[in-house]
């Protein structure tokens, strides 16, 4: 069972904006390749850093509101939010690597 968390535009505030740890957010769709490609980064993700950080993923194609107001171009962009404000972000396949230091250091901060 993973410990990603899906959101919707319901969810988003309470679960990523009010969220007492960081959050990693990867907004993603059913039929982009990069899409899949770094979805199994995201479920380890969650399951290593359970507890310490969150991890959700957001359907861009059900949550175009949430996609909108976040300037979502482009898929997938992952994006680290910690205390309400966006601390990292990356459009494209990105490197567990470059997620884990980068989730590292939103823990540490």
């Amino acid at each position: 069972m993973s410990n990603t968390i899906e959101i919707t535009g319901d969810s988003f505030e309470t679960e990523v904006l009010k969220s007492n740890i960081p959050v990693l957010v990867d907004f993603g769709a059913s039929w982009c390749g990069p899409c899949q490609k770094i979805a199994p980064i995201v479920h380890e993700l969650a399951e290593e850093y359970a507890g310490r950080a969150k991890v959700a993923t957001v359907d861009v194609d059900n949550n175009q509101e949430l996609a909108t107001r976040f300037g979502i171009m482009s898929v997938p962009t992952l994006m680290i939010v910690k205390g309400g404000e966006t601390v990292n972000k990356w459009i494209g396949f990105t490197s567990k690597q470059a997620l884990v230091e980068a989730l590292d250091a939103a823990i540490a901060s």
